[in-house]
């Protein structure tokens, strides 16, 4: 990196990553989010993937 700091999000071998101050705001979107499709999202603080309740409550019907 140009100004020699380490990112702050990002992946590390195909992982998610965030080591932002959490937020009340960040949590939501990342753990109840009715417009993200997908049922695991990256984490709101830290290494990994949390997942999208919202997704495991409301399945979808084909």
């Amino acid at each position: 990196m140009a100004d020699g700091k380490r990112s702050r999000t990002g992946t590390f071998w195909g992982i998610p990553y965030d080591w932002r101050r959490p937020t009340r705001a960040r949590f939501k979107e990342r753990m109840w989010n009715p417009e993200d499709p997908r049922f695991m999202t990256p984490r709101a603080f830290g290494w990994g993937y949390d997942l999208n309740f919202y997704r495991l409550f409301h399945r979808r019907s084909k």
